[in-house]
């Protein structure tokens, strides 16, 4: 690229291909709601069983453990550029296989393949954009992944009320090439290529990224110089004896627990507000609030563009308020409308009140999901990239993958079972106690991260207070608002 081209056009081509690459996972996540309903038509060339359907739609959530390991040690030993390649080129594979499939076989093989370039992305996006963009734009583009992701559903819906599945998995292929054609452009990451003991390169990615200002080249050398700190105490190469007991002494330092926390409830947080159940049971949902199968369609797809718009809305709000206000501000005021949802639907259910406003219900769910795309989605995935330090950076991405697969495996199991046993209001009931305890936790352990470098959140979860330029600065204000 020419010298002319600024840091923040270099650090938004190099995010363009996370975002198309997120969206084609969003495109997989809501894939069942059009291949369900393909393979049940009459005249579906693959014959299958209800058993099978339920396999196909949730297999995405167990595969994606394996790729969140598959990243976690990847990134760590090829770099950042080297394992979005690859994992991109998986997912491409995956849509490939779904687009020839003739048979159950292949439709499952293209759908574990999606599933595990979708569990090896998730947290290797948000490092990318964590260390390839500065502080200020690291927010609004943790947004925008979010509302790619949202996007990927909204054109599954729509472009699969028109044509078949596999019209569908082309254009989630196409996303995908798009994306492997921009990682091959891009530099490595500084960061990586610092932790490697590559200090010259390191310092001309950064330059060519961030550029040469002096906030950017305060921040290189503040990140540099705790690398060599850092590599300063390794003595010799450890064999896998000490790899394990290293492993296992992470759970004793605060700089992973304390992170670890934080990510743990975070992520129930994410998957408790509804980002994964809405777009895979979406037609289900609309359809048991209104009890109208032929407007269902209409809802879901106005509900899936007031997701959209939300969460692309939301990167602007990432910059102009600080992360805890917007959390906490948005989640508490979802929880407040989501029990007036729940409360509705019950006393309609039990025929207290009419159904015949369910115009109602809708609307408020539509300003349900305004509200978690504002923070409760958003920031959990930022935290992702920023709250484990560089050295537990392999194994922090590991374990939070794990919680992520294992939540995410459960909601979407356990999703259908609710809907049939407890219907939505008994369903979203029990989220939304998840949501507020979740809330309440990261009320009083998650830190003011808007803006900070991620060598000072570093310093913070070593000495419990934000370090600017060799200045501690005490908890309060600062820290927290």
């Amino acid at each position: 690229m020419s010298e002319a081209i600024s840091p923040s056009a270099r650090q938004t081509w190099a995010v363009s291909a996370v975002l198309l690459n997120v969206m084609g996972h969003g495109m997989v996540l809501s894939f069942p709601s059009v291949l369900l309903p393909g393979l049940k038509a009459d005249d579906s060339i693959i014959s299958t069983d209800p058993d099978t359907m339920s396999w196909l739609a949730s297999v995405v959530g167990l595969a994606t453990f394996p790729g969140y390991l598959f990243s976690a040690w990847c990134m760590d030993v090829w770099g950042r550029k080297v394992t979005q390649a690859l994992v991109v080129l998986l997912g491409a594979l995956g849509w490939l296989l779904v687009c020839l499939a003739a048979d159950v076989p292949a439709l499952m093989a293209g759908r574990i393949l999606g599933g595990v370039s979708y569990g090896a992305s998730t947290i290797l996006g948000v490092i990318v954009i964590a260390e390839y963009t500065s502080p200020k734009l690291r927010g609004i583009f943790l947004s925008l992944k979010i509302a790619a992701a949202f996007s990927g559903n909204t054109f599954v819906h729509i472009v699969g009320h028109y044509y078949s599945w596999k019209t569908v998995a082309i254009f989630g292929l196409t996303s995908h090439i798009i994306a492997f054609v921009i990682v091959c452009t891009w530099p490595e990451s500084p960061v990586w290529l610092a932790v490697s003991k590559n200090f010259d390169q390191s310092e001309k990615m950064w330059i060519r990224l961030r550029g040469d200002g002096a906030t950017s080249v305060i921040e290189f050398h503040r990140m540099i110089r705790a690398q060599k700190l850092r590599l300063a105490e390794i003595h010799e190469k450890p064999g896998i004896k000490t790899h394990v007991i290293n492993i296992l002494q992470k759970f004793i330092k605060k700089d992973f627990l304390k992170p670890l926390i934080i990510v743990f409830f975070a992520v129930m947080l994410k998957e408790a507000c509804g980002k994964h159940i809405f777009p895979a049971y979406a037609l289900q949902i609309t359809e048991d609030i209104t009890g109208d199968k032929s407007s269902s369609f209409y809802y879901t797809l106005a509900i899936d563009l007031t997701i959209t718009l939300s969460a692309a809305f939301s990167s602007a709000l990432a910059r102009l308020m600080n992360r805890r206000t917007l959390l906490f501000g948005t989640g508490g005021a979802a929880c407040l409308i989501l029990t007036g949802i729940c409360s509705y639907l019950y006393m309609s259910a039990i025929d207290v009140i009419s159904r015949d406003r369910a115009w109602l219900p809708i609307s408020m769910f539509m300003l349900y999901f305004v509200l978690t795309n504002l923070g409760c989605t958003v920031i959990p995935l930022a935290l992702l990239g920023e709250v484990f330090p560089v050295a537990h950076k392999a194994a922090g991405s590991a374990m939070s993958g794990l919680a992520m697969s294992v939540c995410l495996v459960v909601v979407l199991k356990v999703t259908p079972t609710l809907l049939v046993a407890v219907k939505v209001y008994g369903t979203f009931g029990i989220y939304g106690a998840t949501m507020a305890g979740c809330l309440l936790v990261l009320y009083f352990t998650l830190p003011e991260t808007k803006d900070r470098t991620l060598q000072e959140i570093e310093d913070y979860f070593n000495h419990g207070r934000f370090i600017n330029d060799g200045k501690i600065h005490e908890d309060g204000e600062d820290t927290y608002l």
